[in-house]
C-alpha cells in the first residue's frame, strides 16, 4: 500500500491507485512512501528535524507522529452511564485555539482548520512561541438548514497546561482563542481512519443508544474528535460527542 503525504488536502482513496490514501502533513509537503514501518520512519528521519528543533525535540516529534504519544488532553470527569456503548464526560472550563470554516464537507473543513491551527502552534502567533501539539482535535459542527446549505465548522486544538493562563495571541484574523465553558457530552468511540460517512454513522448510532436509554440530548450542534496522527495505523481513536440537554444538567 502506498500513501501520499501532501500539505493541501485530505482525500479518500486515489482512483488511479485504489489501495492508496492521501494524508496531511503540512510541515513536509508533497512526498510519497510505501506504507511500512521502515518507510514511515525513513520519511520522518529524512526530514530535517534535528536542524530545526534539535535531537531531543526530534525524537519527541517522531514519537508523537508515529504513535500519537505524549500529547496532553483536556481533563474531564466521568459520570455514571446507562449504556455500555457510550460514555458521559464533563470537561472543565478550558481554553482552546480555534478557527471557523464554512462548507459542505466535514473532512475538507477539518483539513483547512488543521492547517491554520498547525501554523499557530508552529509559531505563527504574537509571541512567536512554539506550542505543543495536544489531543484531541475537535470540530464543532453546526449543520446547515438544508442539504444544499453550508454547515459551520469550528476546528480546535486544546491549549496545553503551560499556556492555559495566557495563550499566545494569534497573528491570523481567522484564528482565535476560545474560552470553552464546562461541557457535558455523551461520547461514542470508534476506530479506523474516519471519514464523513463514518462520522455520520457513528453519530446516528450514538443517538440510537441515547434514545434506547431514554436520555434527553441536544441533536445539534455536535462535536467530532480525533486523537491520532495519520501515520498511526492501528488502535486509532475517533469520537463523536453529543451535548447533554441543559434541562438535565
Amino acid at each position: 500500500m502506498r500513501i501520499y503525504v501532501t500539505g493541501r488536502d485530505v482525500t479518500k482513496t486515489s482512483q488511479s491507485a485504489p489501495n492508496s490514501t492521501h494524508l496531511v502533513r503540512p510541515d513536509i509537503g508533497y512526498q510519497t512512501l510505501e506504507l511500512t514501518a521502515a518507510g514511515k520512519l525513513s520519511l520522518l528521519l529524512s526530514y530535517p528535524w534535528k536542524r530545526r528543533f534539535g535531537s531531543s525535540v526530534m525524537l519527541k516529534a517522531v514519537g508523537q507522529v508515529l504513535f500519537s504519544t505524549g500529547l496532553q488532553n483536556p481533563k474531564f470527569t466521568a459520570e455514571e452511564k446507562k449504556g455500555q456503548d457510550y460514555e458521559i464526560r464533563t470537561y472543565q472550563p478550558t481554553k482552546w485555539v480555534s478557527t471557523s470554516v464554512s462548507g459542505m464537507q466535514l473532512e475538507a473543513a477539518l483539513s483547512t482548520g488543521f492547517r491554520r491551527l498547525f501554523n499557530y502552534i508552529q509559531g505563527n502567533n504574537k509571541n512567536k512561541a512554539k506550542v505543543e501539539m495536544t489531543a484531541p482535535v475537535t470540530c464543532h459542527v453546526k449543520p446547515g438548514a438544508g442539504p444544499a446549505c453550508e454547515s459551520q465548522f469550528t476546528v480546535s486544538f486544546y491549549i496545553p497546561e503551560e499556556h492555559q493562563a495566557t495563550p499566545p495571541e494569534p497573528n491570523e484574523p481567522e484564528v482565535f482563542i476560545e474560552h470553552r465553558k464546562e461541557l457535558t457530552v455523551y461520547v461514542r468511540t470508534y476506530g479506523g481512519f474516519s471519514n464523513d460517512n463514518m462520522k455520520r454513522e457513528e453519530l446516528l448510532k450514538l443517538m440510537e443508544s441515547l434514545k434506547r436509554d431514554g436520555v434527553q440530548y441536544i441533536e445539534k450542534p455536535y462535536y467530532v474528535a480525533g486523537y491520532d496522527s495519520p501515520f498511526k495505523l492501528t488502535n486509532r481513536r475517533n469520537e463523536v460527542w453529543i451535548l447533554k440537554n441543559e434541562e438535565e444538567q
